[in-house]
């Protein structure tokens, strides 16, 4: 039986406009540089409480299921002064999916999709990062899942900072990429008798993240 059939009630960049140069044109891939991203260098994680690491995935061709991980582990570092020595690192824990379907969620952390008990991990490791327009960037990274490494490249959205009533600086990204399921060897679905998949090749994978500055430890 595939459970992604089952119908319940779930639970619970503007572009950047090139500075112009003396007596001459503008480059066209200057990336003017955002006051607001000065003071965000420094390390940071993410927080669970007030983030979702998820993703949505076409279902029998016509509606959207959509889930995500509840448990993961993370270390963030911004370069305010060169953003491409910006990293990430987040691993999530296969056995915290969650569609808001008990039994979809079973199915999921089986052997036809993330085998959690052979693979209780997937994680992203970030490689380079290139700054696209004053708050988006381009982070290329390995995902690994089910102990298959290929690359990726996130859409990241800068979309603010602050410092919340308890005196932590928050600061918040948005990203998004697309996968091919089947590339990680999640290979199962089943066919329609209308010719289509149950399950589309196609995952989209989406970060809205809420990043906590670390407190510097003591040297």
């Amino acid at each position: 039986m595939n459970l992604f059939n089952r119908v319940v009630p779930t639970r619970r960049q503007a572009p950047a406009v090139p500075p112009q140069r003396p007596g001459g044109t503008a480059s066209p891939t200057a990336v003017l540089p955002n006051p607001h991203l000065a003071d965000l260098t420094g390390e940071w994680v993410v927080d669970p409480a007030h983030s979702r690491i998820g993703f949505s995935v076409r279902h029998a061709m016509v509606t959207t299921v959509r889930g995500c991980f509840l448990e993961y582990e993370s270390r963030l570092y911004f370069d305010a002064d060169d953003p491409t020595r910006s990293r990430a690192d987040v691993t999530l824990f296969t056995s915290s999916v969650d569609t808001g379907v008990e039994q979809r969620d079973a199915h999921l952390v089986g052997r036809d999709f993330l085998d959690a008990a052979t693979y209780p991990r997937m994680r992203f490791t970030s490689t380079s990062v290139e700054q696209a327009g004053a708050d988006l960037f381009h982070m290329a990274g390995e995902l690994t899942i089910r102990g298959i490494s290929r690359p990726v490249v996130l859409d990241m959205t800068y979309i603010g900072k602050v410092t919340d009533p308890f005196g932590y600086d928050r600061a918040g990204f948005d990203g998004t990429t697309t996968i091919n399921r089947s590339d990680w060897g999640l290979t199962y679905n089943s066919r329609l008798a209308e010719g289509g998949a149950m399950v589309s090749e196609k995952v989209r994978l989406q970060f809205d993240i809420a990043a906590i500055r670390t407190t510097p430890t003591a040297g």
